[in-house]
């Protein structure tokens, strides 16, 4: 899966970083390996979290779809 995130360079120095499609998924880093390493660390946390919010009943059915 591609996921598009933005960095951008942050005032005091370094990069900060945010998942567009991810309401509230930001990071930084103080070099650009840092931020991008924090991004996939953030995403995997982010979805981590959304995935847990949801209840299933014992009629629906779970499945996982690669994009």
């Amino acid at each position: 899966m591609k996921i598009r995130a933005i960095i951008h360079p942050a005032e005091e120095g370094g990069y900060w970083a945010e998942v567009p499609a991810f309401s509230g998924c930001i990071t930084e880093g103080d070099t650009m390996e840092e931020v991008m390493a924090n991004l996939k660390d953030a995403i995997e946390g982010w979805l981590d979290v959304a995935n847990s919010h949801n209840a299933i009943d014992s009629t629906d059915q779970v499945v996982e779809i690669a994009v």
